[in-house]
C-alpha cells in the first residue's frame, strides 16, 4: 500500500494534505523520516507514525451523525443536498454511505459507514434490529392507539409488525401530542403511515436510536462523531468484520 493512502486510511487528513505533512517531515516509518508519498509500505507490520503517534491503518470507519432537516440520505442527487455534504473531505474520501434512509424532513441518528456487510446486517429483516423515534403529533394519541399499535397496523400494502407506542405527553390546547414509537422495521414513510391510520398527522419526527446505537443528547443537528470504543463493541454483536 502506498504511504499516503495509508495516512489518509487512518484519518491524518487528504491525500493533499498528507503529501504536505510529508514534504514537513513529520512522518517517520520503521523509525526513520519519510517524504515520499510513494513509499510501499505493509500496513499490518511497518510501523508508521505521525508527529510521534503510532498510527493503525483501519479499513471501516464508522460515523454517527445527527440528520437535520433537508438533507437526503444518499450518496449523491442532482436535487437535494446528501448528508455526505456534512461531511470534512478526510471522511468522504472513506467511501462512506448512509446506513439506512430518513426522509429529507426527518431528523435524528443515522449511521454512516464503509461497512457493506455491517450495514447489511443491520437492515436486513431476519435481524429485526429496533429503532426508536420521537413524533410530534398533531391529534391526541389515546390508549386506544397504544393498543393498536401493539397488536400491528394494518396498512393498505403493509401489515405492520406490532410496535411500541408510549405517549409521553398531551396538550389539549394545541391539540398535540408527544410520543415515543419503537419498530423493528422501516418501511417507506411507515412510522407517518402509521400514525395517519390512526387519525392523526406526525409534524415532527426524530430517530433517537438504531439497535446498540443512541443519539448523543449533546451532538447538535448536523454534526458528528466518530465511533470509537464502547460502541463498536456494540456493533460487534452483529458478528461482522469491524
Amino acid at each position: 500500500m502506498r504511504l499516503d493512502k495509508f495516512l489518509a486510511d487512518c484519518g491524518i487528513g487528504s491525500r493533499s494534505q498528507v503529501k504536505n505533512f510529508l514534504k514537513k517531515k513529520l512522518v517517520q516509518v520503521n523509525g526513520e523520516l519519510e517524504v515520499s508519498p510513494k513509499r510501499q509500505i505493509n500496513e499490518q507490520s511497518d510501523l508508521v507514525t505521525f508527529a510521534g503517534r503510532l498510527l493503525k491503518h483501519e479499513s471501516f470507519v464508522y460515523y454517527l451523525l445527527n440528520k437535520p432537516k433537508g438533507f437526503i440520505s444518499a450518496t449523491e442527487d442532482n436535487q437535494h443536498r446528501t448528508v455526505l455534504e456534512l461531511l470534512d473531505e478526510t471522511a468522504r474520501q472513506k467511501q462512506v454511505f448512509p446506513v439506512g434512509r430518513l426522509d429529507i424532513d426527518t431528523t435524528g441518528l443515522l449511521l454512516l459507514t464503509n461497512n457493506g456487510p455491517l450495514a447489511h446486517a443491520m437492515l436486513s429483516p431476519k435481524r429485526h434490529v429496533f429503532k426508536v423515534y420521537q413524533a410530534k403529533v398533531a391529534g391526541l394519541m389515546t390508549a386506544e392507539d397504544v393498543e393498536a399499535f401493539s397488536q400491528g397496523i394494518e396498512l393498505k400494502d403493509l401489515d405492520c409488525q406490532p410496535a411500541e407506542l408510549q405517549i409521553l405527553e398531551t396538550d389539549q390546547t394545541s391539540q398535540t401530542s408527544l410520543v415515543h414509537i419503537r419498530i423493528a422495521e422501516g418501511k417507506f414513510h411507515q412510522i407517518k403511515r402509521m400514525v395517519a391510520s390512526r387519525g392523526k398527522k406526525v409534524v415532527e419526527l426524530k430517530r433517537l436510536s438504531m439497535g446498540p446505537l443512541t443519539l448523543p443528547k449533546d451532538l447538535p443537528p448536523g454534526h458528528y462523531q466518530r465511533l470509537t470504543g464502547q460502541d463498536l463493541a456494540d456493533l460487534s454483536g452483529f458478528q461482522v468484520d469491524l
